[in-house]
């Protein structure tokens, strides 16, 4: 078996029973998710909580589907900055958002028109 300093790609296989486990985890995360829909948390909790949900999804997809559990450390490092800084992104959008939406005429669009 070579060394992960030889610069040989080692390649490895993932015992089925982890790849059906994730899968059901995933399928019982998206029927959470449906059934998260039917239930009001809140003003904007409805969104954080669709989010988390989202979040695990997609870890779980990168961790165990693109086998990032497996590699080097430093690659989970730039895959997690750079979750954090879409993130960072995403909050200062909805932040600015959140402070010109009060001033916003009731019922014009950006296209110009009046909603009727």
């Amino acid at each position: 078996m070579a060394s992960s300093t030889d610069g040989k790609h080692v390649p490895h296989v993932v015992p089925l029973w982890i790849l059906i486990g994730v899968l059901a985890i995933l399928l019982i995360l998206t029927w959470a998710t449906v059934a998260v829909t039917s239930f009001d948390f809140g003003s904007n909790m409805n969104l954080v909580v669709a989010m988390v949900i989202a979040v695990i999804k997609a870890a779980l997809v990168v961790m165990f589907f693109m086998h990032l559990v497996w590699d080097r450390p430093f690659n989970t490092v730039i895959f997690v900055s750079a979750l954090a800084f879409v993130g960072l992104f995403i909050i200062l959008a909805l932040l600015d958002t959140g402070q010109y939406q009060p001033t916003m005429i009731p019922g014009y669009t950006a296209a110009g028109g009046v909603v009727p």
